[in-house]
């Protein structure tokens, strides 16, 4: 990354100012370019001849609010169908793009939509535990092969199957058309198949069959969604200077150029719950590449440390109305921000001379993940030492020699942060028991005083996992692990939740650190006492 003292001198003015200043020559070279109009026109060529045969086939997205429409009239009659039978209750398996924008859009409309992006037993547990006589199973994914999600399919069958219900007749698929999965749910006779388009990315497909079906079920009102998108389109399509993905492309392209790396994304009464996390895997999968990129990190607030007082490395944005002294911020309907924020961070992808449509790094994981399903007994890593309900894994030379205490260990990896660095919390934990997790965010971001991400593990593999691995090779990783009292079995597979857990914590620790990254495993022996010790301990850091 650039160095404090090679920084470019900044002009003078306020900080607003000073941004405008470095933004109006690329928001110039934009509109001149005709970048917006030919992006619509779904130009391949925006990013250079190495990107052009994965963009040739990963621009559809700009006309969904359109292309979605037939959509929306079948998800309408099968929810329809299903809630005349009595089921109305909708369970979700699917990862990253196959999970964010529904949760996002049924937790805006205030419908309940269970999602399962995780492996932890006890949080598949608790769903099963629902009322599955009125359940259906959403099973969304482009090929099927996702582990994760395959593993939902096939615990929800055998449960289905053992509750005397008939198990195809309550599973519903989201998949690209000829896909491996199709193909099995045709097979297998399952209730509805919606072939999504193929020519969207996981992360642009928030209109998709992907992000409409699942919310669709559920009751959210998607011809309004859709409508808020087309409203928008004309707008984003416009080679004109005050196209609102234009302005945010170039702010954040020209914050980039001085190095402010990272996007701290607030809420500040949007009256849209949770469109951070869903933000977060579109900016981190689509720029965090090629050792550059812009980081997402998602805070509680605008009063969140590292908001309103990001520091030189970061650009606060807010969504939602701008509070005072921030510096960017995007107001809108859902479907008007769902298609803004792509449109300008495919734009961003140009500015930074990268593919915003591939994800290189993601599979790294996830391949380091199946070695260790596949060979179990290959990792005997002990740990460090056990400092009450907490056991510290640490690689050789992390910390100092004779460390004993949880606390101490802490200072020591906060110590090891670079400069203009961050901090990635990564919690393999139940999203649901272990909520309260989330604290540890902000409380490390105000002991450090550098940018903190939150992430539940696997859920942002598939989505800030390309920019760890990819983007600014200046993270520091804390994973959190937990013991399991109640494991559950995968049905067809030699492994079960818990295994499939742990070796997705190990397998991507693995990897970051071949990164030349440091990596603290802490695995909670007593979820709750360990949480609590951790939080004592982070306490006296600094202290």
């Amino acid at each position: 990354m650039t160095q404090p003292d090679e920084r470019p001198a900044e002009p003078a003015g306020t900080a607003q100012e000073r941004l405008l200043a470095e933004a109006m020559p690329l928001i110039g070279q934009l509109v001149a370019e005709k970048v917006a109009s030919r992006l619509f026109a779904q130009d391949a060529t925006l990013w250079g001849p190495e990107a052009e045969p994965e963009a040739s086939i990963r621009l559809s997205w700009t006309t969904l609010d359109e292309t979605s429409v037939p959509v929306v009239r079948e998800v309408e009659a099968l929810r329809d169908e299903l809630r005349a039978e009595g089921l109305d209750r909708v369970v979700l398996a699917g990862m990253g793009g196959s999970s964010l924008a529904p949760e996002v859009i049924t937790n805006t409309a205030g419908v309940p939509l269970v999602v399962l992006d995780t492996t932890d037993p006890g949080q598949v547990a608790d769903a099963l535990e629902g009322d599955l006589a009125r359940t259906v199973l959403v099973v969304s994914s482009k090929s099927g092969s996702t582990v994760e999600t395959d593993s939902h399919r096939r615990i929800f069958t055998e449960a289905f199957t053992a509750a005397g219900i008939d198990a195809a007749s309550r599973i519903v698929v989201v998949t690209d058309p000829d896909s491996p999965l199709e193909k099995a749910a045709t097979e297998a006779g399952y209730r509805k198949v919606f072939r999504a388009d193929p020519h969207v990315g996981g992360r642009y497909s928030a209109l998709t069959a992907f992000g409409l079906v699942p919310a669709g079920l559920a009751g959210a009102d998607l011809r309004t969604l859709l409508d808020e998108a087309h409203v928008t389109a004309p707008k984003l399509a416009s080679d004109v200077e005050d196209n609102p993905a234009i302005l945010l492309a170039a702010a954040l392209g020209a914050a980039h150029t001085r190095g402010a790396e990272k996007i701290v994304l607030a809420d500040t009464g949007s009256d849209i719950t949770g469109f951070g996390e869903w933000a977060e895997q579109l900016i981190a999968e689509s720029t965090g590449k090629n050792g550059t990129g812009l980081l997402p990190v998602v805070v509680e607030g605008p009063d969140s440390p590292g908001f309103a007082d990001a520091r030189e490395d970061a650009t606060a944005v807010a969504i939602g109305p701008p509070p005072k002294g921030v510096l960017l911020a995007t107001e809108g309907t859902l479907g008007g921000l769902f298609l803004l924020w792509e449109t300008a961070t495919a734009i961003a992808g140009r500015l930074l001379a990268i593919n915003p449509f591939d994800q290189p790094d993601v599979e790294a994981a996830k391949q380091a993940a199946r070695s260790l399903l596949d060979a179990p007994s290959a990792d005997t890593t002990a740990a460090s030492f056990v400092d009450g309900p907490v056991e510290v894994f640490a690689p050789e030379g992390l910390l100092p020699a004779g460390t004993s205490t949880l606390a101490g260990a802490l200072t020591a990896f906060l110590g090891t942060i670079p400069d203009f660095g961050y901090l990635a919390v990564q919690a393999y934990l139940d999203r649901i028991a272990d909520a309260s997790t989330v604290v540890l965010r902000g409380e490390l971001a105000r002991r450090t005083g550098v940018q903190t991400t939150f992430g539940w593990g696997p859920r942002f593999l598939h989505s800030t996992g390309q920019y760890h691995k990819g983007g600014h090779q200046n993270g520091v990783f804390l994973q959190l692990t937990g013991a399991v009292t109640d494991d559950l079995k995968v049905p067809g597979r030699p492994y079960t939740l818990g295994t499939l857990q742990r070796a997705q914590a190990i397998g991507d620790g693995q990897v970051l650190r071949e990164h030349g990254r440091p990596v603290l495993r802490l695995h909670l022996t007593d979820r709750p006492a360990g949480l609590a010790h951790l939080v004592n301990a982070i306490q006296e850091v600094g202290a």
